[in-house]
């Protein structure tokens, strides 16, 4: 029994840790209280993709949140509620839900820190947004308002997350593209925001029909990849979509084996 536990741990132990934001989620019991967590899609997307997940509290400070960052191997930025319009210079509009300014700052600063770190990322949908808000870049309030001719985007209020709203063009030279092995796929679509102008940092892998972009890049990092659409909810019709977290734990552990051959380095001490 003790040598299948050691087996068991060592082979946990070679699967990359992902760290994944959560967000705050209202329970309706009397007295009213509120959960923070995720959805179980995400994190059986991940375990699928062979990483493990740890949830990330909305409340950590920089210097947790670095410490975290520390440990992780890759990090996962989830969808959600819209992101606070005076990040990115915006304006408020009726259709804007759920902005919580603390997940706002904790998302950011991962973010900015994964990038920075060379650390492997994936945003989906909200964080998708975020990460292209994180370096410099802006967003469509509501499209359904304001982008001209936009086809529907917002499929959450009467469909099931697995509908397939749309398809999606891929650049064919894209790590997109790497992760999915096709150029051209079917995607659910649960949202009334977008990007609008891309951040310098960013390059767009994925449009719309109608020209929205629904997939992003940084170009030269190991791994910092944004989808509009939930491929988490889509592994079982698309199965292509588990690409997507398959290379985010090889990455992940790219990263690792980087790191743990740089802290075997022979350091001198000095004052020795």
């Amino acid at each position: 029994m003790r040598f299948r536990i050691m087996a068991s741990l060592q082979t946990l132990g070679k699967r990359p840790l992902i760290a994944c934001t959560t967000y705050h989620k209202p329970v309706n019991q009397t007295p009213p209280i509120e959960m923070m967590g995720l959805m179980p899609a995400y994190i059986e997307a991940i375990r699928e993709g062979g990483g493990i997940p740890l949830l990330v509290p909305l409340g950590a400070t920089e210097d947790e949140l670095l410490a975290i960052l520390d440990r992780v191997d890759g990090v996962l930025l989830p969808g959600g509620g819209d992101i606070n319009p005076e990040m990115y210079h915006g304006q408020r509009h009726e259709t804007m839900r759920d902005i919580n300014p603390d997940r706002d700052r904790v998302e950011i600063f991962m973010a900015r820190q994964a990038i920075q770190q060379e650390k492997p990322l994936l945003a989906i949908c909200r964080g998708h947004q975020l990460l292209n808000v994180a370096l410099g870049g802006s967003l469509w309030e509501d499209i359904a308002d304001l982008v001209p001719n936009a086809m529907c985007h917002d499929y959450y209020v009467t469909f099931p997350r697995t509908h397939l709203a749309h398809s999606v063009e891929v650049t064919s030279d894209s790590r997109l593209a790497h992760c999915l092995g096709q150029t051209e796929i079917e995607v659910n679509s649960l949202h009334h925001q977008g990007v609008r102008n891309l951040a310098p940092e960013l390059v767009g892998t994925a449009v719309a029909p109608d020209g929205l972009i629904e997939g992003i890049e940084v170009p030269g990092h190991p791994f910092a990849v944004g989808v509009q659409w939930h491929p988490e909810n889509l592994i079982v019709e698309v199965p292509a979509m588990l690409g997507l977290f398959k290379s985010l734990t090889e990455a992940a552990n790219g990263q690792r084996h980087r790191m743990n051959s740089t802290s075997k380095l022979w350091k001198p001490v000095y004052g020795s």
